[in-house]
């Protein structure tokens, strides 16, 4: 069997405290009432509760931090770990008044975190204190079982083994702060996305009665690495000059046409990396998307090396690959040439310079470890995924991979053996060499999985065969070791994907359906759901703008709030009996999804939102002559009404003007505006509706939107 290397950190970023028995809580807080509290659960009796699961590993647990917080609402905080583990967990525990008898715990998608809850990267996430508080629940988080990012050599401790482990710990501590609700077992639900959607369902199909159910989200399949990466990165180099034509094309009021204007070569990647899956919506946000994902490729690539070696010479020499039938296609891209570091600028450095920071480098445990670069004579063309690698000095033979360049430093992203890289010195002589990043860009072309992987039938002959060269090592499947996603689970589950995922691609949960379905026949709809969110990304923007005209925000929105309600949603389902909405309807169509134009038709949980500038998708007007904005908001079976309009007319990202509605499951609004400047503008207006119909509370507020265009002339 193959190990999997440490690097594959990115399938799935602690303070030790002095250690206190877990039955003596350090009451220090901030008020008389918090000591209260404390003195009140120290002195009854303390209810009992027998975990379910047991494991050899997680033995001895610890609590070295128990202390009542007052933000961002009342809460009792409780840190601890397991003695002779790097296990760690945070878990945050509501009043004995709010509680439910559920907690809900993140799967974060790297190891090496148990503090992701207080310290979030992005905006409103579904997984906030207040959020659990308001629902019942208290919620629970591990660091997957190390310190550092990095996978443990026993996959499943960084996959399932900590999390359940801690979950079953979290219910004794329940029982504990709870002693009016007696002995119980509280109700556990698991959720996570990406990487860490994969331990999610990882959780519940490898356990029995620790979580009674789940919510994966933006979830992948057993193949997508490295594939849906290097398809990606072939399509961004192939067609760069070209994505802003494609953009406008597709954008409301365009041609409609994404390929008019491309040659041969970029008409075929297009197409390509499209029935791959890749949405064209999306490519609106290429310049951050090459950013982030060659980063994450980064983390792959020297695992491909040490599994696959010999492909990257068999790529340059032999028929049937792209570097030696089409040579001349490549040329204009190769990059190599030696040179020096001048110098190299940690993490923070990084940040403060106005950089962004790689997956890797963004990790904690990296903090110590050169997350970019400055080099002497910077070579000309484009550095993009190109390997730095050291040749002289402390750090000789380490190798770092180019993120992106931002004026004369290079960002990087890590690869195998990247802690040497803290001992680069100036003057360490360096060479600089894409081949091995142009290589893999179309390893995907040599991976050709089994025929349930439709989108690979690209890649097969009339009789499907693949149609290129194959490689004798599986490495989607060296992957995957787990064996997980078999779609065999205990409990229920809803999954949440976005149709605008630049990397877990929409079908991707359409194929984990389909084994579901298999698994469960008849009783598919009694334990699984599947609510596909449009205008979505892989993550939330960070903020409204994101440095784009039009704004980030008036093209995606943040589905954070469609997780909180399935989160409810899936609780009501697994205590009561009370079945969530209905799966959306969609169909698969070349790699993509296609979902019904009505809410009644579409069905999951989001809105519907059409909107119209003068009656049609596109506008042409004058300076100061106004024009009238049409649009119907609708809201799928059951799923609750429409609670806020907001209005976007100049593209900025901040909704700034509101219309005044009675919540309702249709709404239908007539706005005007006039333009004081030429120019072309990309209106919005973004609909959030709730199940309840609640118009003031800030959680389960799900969004939608609709967009126009506006062409303003003198």
């Amino acid at each position: 069997m193959v190990t999997i290397p440490k690097s594959l950190c990115m399938l799935g970023a602690a303070l030790l405290l002095a250690c206190t028995s877990a039955d003596e809580p350090d009451t220090r807080s901030t008020s008389s009432e918090s000591r209260a509290e404390d003195a009140g659960v120290m002195d009854a009796a303390k209810p009992h509760y027998e975990p379910a699961y047991a494991d050899s590993r997680f033995q001895d647990p610890y609590v070295d931090s128990d202390e009542w917080r007052d933000e961002p609402v009342r809460h009792r905080y409780v840190h601890g770990g397991f003695k002779d583990t790097e296990a760690r967990f945070s878990i945050y525990f509501p009043p004995e008044d709010k509680y439910a008898g559920r907690f809900f715990q993140y799967i974060l998608p790297v190891s090496g975190n148990e503090h992701a809850i207080t310290h979030p990267e992005y905006p409103d996430p579904s997984y906030t204190i207040g959020f659990a508080v308001d629902s019942g629940a208290y919620l629970v988080e591990t660091n997957g079982g190390k310190l550092d990012f990095l996978p443990a050599a026993d996959l499943d401790v960084t996959l399932w083994r900590t999390s359940a482990a801690v979950a079953e710990y979290s219910r004794v501590l329940a029982n504990t702060y709870y002693p009016k609700r007696g002995a119980h077992r509280p109700y556990g639900y698991a959720w996570g996305g990406s990487g860490g959607a994969f331990k999610t369902i990882a959780c519940i199909e490898s356990t029995q009665g620790v979580w009674d159910g789940a919510v994966p989200f933006i979830h992948a399949t057993p193949v997508a690495l490295p594939n849906d990466f290097t398809v990606q990165a072939h399509a961004m180099r192939v067609l760069r000059s070209k994505l802003p034509a494609i953009v406008d094309a597709i954008d409301p009021g365009g041609s409609g046409d994404m390929y008019a204007g491309l040659n041969d070569d970029e008409r075929a990647a297009l197409h390509e990396v499209t029935a791959m899956g890749f949405p064209p919506d999306a490519w609106f946000n290429h310049r951050a998307t090459s950013f982030g994902y060659t980063g994450v490729l980064a983390s792959l690539l020297d695992s491909v090396i040490l599994l696959d070696g010999s492909y990257f010479e068999d790529f340059w020499k032999l028929p049937g690959y792209l570097g030696h039938d089409q040579p001349q296609a490549l040329e204009k891209y190769r990059v190599h040439r030696e040179t020096s570091i001048v110098a190299a600028y940690t993490p923070e450095q990084v940040v403060a310079m106005g950089m962004p920071l790689s997956l890797s480098a963004g990790q904690p445990a990296n903090a110590h470890i050169p997350a970019g670069f400055r080099v002497k004579d910077l070579p000309q063309g484009d550095l993009q995924g190109a390997s730095i690698k050291v040749l002289c000095g402390a750090a000789t033979g380490a190798v770092v991979y180019v993120a992106g360049v931002f004026e004369d430093v290079l960002n990087v992203g890590y690869g195998q053996g990247f802690q040497a890289l803290a001992d680069v010195q100036p003057g360490d002589r360096v060479e600089i060499d894409n081949s091995v990043y142009l290589a893999v860009q179309t390893y995907h072309r040599h991976q050709v999985p089994s025929s349930e992987y439709h989108v690979y039938d690209q890649y097969r002959d009339a009789q499907g065969a693949p149609r290129y060269p194959q490689r004798k090592v599986p490495i989607t499947s060296l992957f995957n070791q787990s064996g997980m996603m078999t779609g065999k689970f205990s409990g229920k589950l809803i999954v949440v994907e976005s149709l605008m995922d630049e990397i877990a691609f929409a079908w991707q949960a359409d194929w984990y359906r389909a084994r579901v379905a298999k698994m469960l026949a008849d009783q598919l709809d009694g334990a699984y759901r599947l609510w596909y969110v449009e205008k979505a990304m892989h993550t939330p923007p960070k903020d409204p703008r994101q440095g784009l005209k039009p704004g980030i925000a008036t093209r995606v929105i943040n589905y954070g709030a469609v997780l909180q309600q399935a989160l409810r949603d899936l609780a009501a389902w697994v205590e009561k009996g009370e079945a969530p909405a209905e799966s959306t309807a969609y169909e698969v169509v070349d790699g993509q999804i296609h979902v019904p134009p009505t809410a009644a038709e579409r069905k999951g949980v989001q809105p519907v939102v059409t909107l119209t500038a003068n009656g049609a998708a596109r506008a042409e007007v004058h300076v100061g002559q106004p024009v009238t904005f049409d649009a119907v908001i609708e809201v799928p079976p059951a799923a609750g009404k429409v609670v806020a309009a907001e209005w976007d007319f100049e593209g900025e990202g901040d909704f700034p003007v509101q219309s005044e509605l009675k919540p309702s499951a249709r709404v239908e609004l007539t706005r005007q505006y006039t333009f004081s400047a030429p120019g072309t503008y990309f209106p919005a207006l973004r609909a959030s509706t709730h199940k309840t119909g609640d118009a003031n509370t800030p959680y389960a507020r799900i969004q939608n939107l609709g967009r126009v265009r506006v062409v303003v002339t003198p």
